[in-house]
């Protein structure tokens, strides 16, 4: 059974098929937040202190950690303020880490003072990409997220995006990295643009899984870009994905819907060993009066919790998938 382990200085988590769903906060990133972004650059980490104890507490597995603030001179910029980042945010919390940046210098500069086993986030099938990103991963013995695009952009055609997925792993192996180590994010298309996004990314999980034996992820809330409601169509396609294979996503766990989402599949796919979690978080829930439902769930999220445990830059993501 193929198994991803990340780990903070205290904690390891495992991703993988027969493990709880791995949820990767996605909040600490100012791609699409002009706020947070203008905070950081003036050395206020209000906003990311707030975000990194608030997802720690909904039940995040991981926090993904981001320091994108700007397009401009991005080389300068990034290594110095993402490692301020990570360290701010590992001082927090004990969950692991997701090192999140399409810098090269960045990464490596936050993989020398990252504590534990973060993941890499992340590589594309980009030659230059493969040659700067995977010699770091093989050097500091890290797993590293593969997004289906290369050269050529990011193809509508699903078997394109696996080939550029089966490419990856393979190319990983080169550098001596194994398959599960690598968490491949088959790229999730807008549902309201491209009718069919749903079906091919449930096509493209079974195929991963099974061909390519490895873990996945995703940027769970472009599923849902461009429509109203969004917290609804997320919700539903989180059971949805976990039923095709996907064993991790980069999602906002504020969200009660969605989180309450992951927590019932743990529980229907017997990742949530005598409904455990589902119990502690929910035995006090009451619907509200008139039929509207209110969760007041538990936080859940303390050390050694095994179903939390395995536990934008989805902004980022659907950035640079509009750049492709």
């Amino acid at each position: 059974m193929t198994r991803t382990i990340v780990a903070s200085a205290t904690r390891e988590i495992i991703i993988g098929f027969d493990q709880p769903f791995c949820v990767i906060g996605e909040r600490i990133n100012p791609t699409g937040r002009k706020k947070l972004a203008a905070e950081m650059i003036a050395g206020n980490f209000d906003t990311v202190i707030r975000d990194a104890l608030e997802q720690a507490a909904c039940g995040a597995t991981m926090l993904d950690v981001n320091a994108g603030v700007t397009s401009v001179n991005p080389n300068e910029t990034e290594p110095g303020l993402l490692v301020q980042t990570l360290e701010i945010v590992q001082g927090l919390v004990d969950l692991p880490l997701s090192i999140d940046s399409s810098v090269t210098a960045a990464i490596e500069a936050a993989l020398k003072v990252a504590k534990g086993r973060p993941l890499v986030n992340s590589v594309t099938g980009e030659e230059e990409k493969l040659e700067a990103i995977l010699p770091l991963v093989k050097k500091y013995n890290v797993p590293v997220v593969a997004i289906s695009n290369d050269e050529t952009g990011i193809s509508m055609d699903p078997d394109v995006r696996f080939a550029v997925a089966k490419k990856i792993v393979q190319r990983c192996a080169d550098f001596g990295i194994p398959a599960h180590d690598v968490v491949v994010d088959p790229l999730v298309m807008p549902i309201g643009a491209l009718g069919d996004a749903g079906r091919q990314v449930f096509a493209l999980l079974r195929r991963l899984r099974e061909e390519l034996k490895v873990n996945t992820t995703c940027g769970l809330s472009n599923i849902s870009f461009g429509l109203p409601h969004r917290h609804g169509i997320n919700a539903a396609f989180i059971p949805m994905v976990i039923g095709a294979g996907m064993t991790s996503a980069i999602m906002n766990p504020v969200r009660p819907q969605e989180m309450e989402a992951v927590r019932g599949a743990n529980v229907l796919n017997g990742t949530d060993e005598n409904c455990t979690n589902w119990i502690r978080t929910y035995k006090d829930y009451k619907p509200a009066e008139g039929g509207q439902a209110v969760a007041a769930p538990v936080a859940v999220n303390a050390p050694g919790d095994a179903n939390n445990n395995g536990g934008r830059r989805r902004g980022g993501r659907e950035a640079r998938m509009g750049r492709g």
